[in-house]
């Protein structure tokens, strides 16, 4: 079959592949473009193609060096716009039975044909790319929340310091301004904490009467229970506020003793002027002698 110097454009129909029986084409000085048709692998009777002279691009067929293993014997692709690298088998190893002229932007193949060497493609390691990114986000992830704890650990410790300072401030100060007291004395003044010397008791603890050093007034000893998780901090919020304020209502505030007892237990307690008239809840709410209790009007006022 021969059309050649037609100024057929266009690309090759596929159907061109079916004729099996085909042995020559030549489709030369047309304007065919686009690739070699897939279909001409059929061609296993071809001995000679001619596809000089058109706008053939892209890559030559791998199939066309297979070609001359059954018949093609001679191949012309010169002058068109193939690119990219030349198949080196079949009749390509063979540079008197095929041409190549004319396209530029061709490289490699065989020695003969000194065409420039093909680049070194390199190849994407796409799921390598895709394990060192996740290993990087891992890896900040990791450090970040290290980072972060070790923080927070130090911000912890530092107002663990600050608080413990604080506490240890106020114990000082409140230790400086009274009289020291010693758990021995208390307990020698209360005749071991009787309950006989006891005069109330409350959420926080146990108020008892003593009488510290001998030829001295008695005074009231109030012993937090210690079991209360809070009375450890109601007792540091009593002692200042006490030290504090200064009323002709309240009682005053002699010393404090916070230590351990016989036991190795927490002791805190506070010392007060002794009231002989009794508590404030007495007076306001008396009980009679069946255990009921009387309701009396007060009338009060603020200096």
């Amino acid at each position: 079959m021969n059309v050649s110097n037609n100024k057929l454009r266009g690309e090759i129909p596929n159907a061109l592949g079916k004729c099996l029986s085909l042995q020559q084409l030549s489709l030369m000085g047309n304007s065919f473009q686009g690739s070699i048709p897939p279909s001409f692998s059929s061609l296993q009777g071809l001995k000679f193609l001619d596809l000089s002279q058109n706008n053939f691009s892209g890559e030559i067929p791998m199939f066309l060096q297979n070609l001359s293993s059954f018949s093609l014997q001679y191949l012309n692709l010169s002058f068109n716009n193939f690119e990219g690298a030349m198949p080196t088998q079949g009749i390509f190893q063979n540079a008197s039975a095929f041409s190549i002229l004319g396209n530029k932007k061709l490289c490699g193949g065989i020695s003969e044909l000194q065409l420039p060497a093909c680049p070194v493609i390199k190849q994407k390691h796409s799921r390598k790319r895709r394990i060192s990114l996740r290993l990087k986000v891992a890896i900040c992830v990791i450090v970040s929340t290290t980072v972060l704890a070790a923080l927070l650990s130090i911000l912890c410790w530092v107002m663990r310091r600050t608080k413990s300072g604080t506490d240890e401030a106020q114990k000082t100060s409140l230790y400086n301004h009274y009289e020291r007291v010693s758990f021995l004395d208390l307990h020698r003044a209360t005749d071991g904490f009787s309950p006989a010397n006891s005069i109330g008791t409350g959420h926080f603890g146990s108020v008892f009467k003593a009488i510290i050093h001998e030829g001295t007034e008695p005074v009231a000893v109030k012993v937090l229970n210690m079991i209360d998780h809070m009375a450890s901090k109601s007792f540091m919020a009593e002692c200042e506020a006490l030290r504090n304020v200064r009323h002709r209502n309240l009682m005053k505030i002699l010393t404090a003793c916070s230590t351990i007892d016989f036991q190795g237990n927490d002791f805190k307690a506070i010392i007060f002027k002794f009231m002989p008239n009794g508590s404030l809840e007495n007076w306001l709410h008396p009980i009679r002698s069946n255990g009921s209790y009387l309701t009396k009007n007060w009338n009060f006022s603020g200096d």
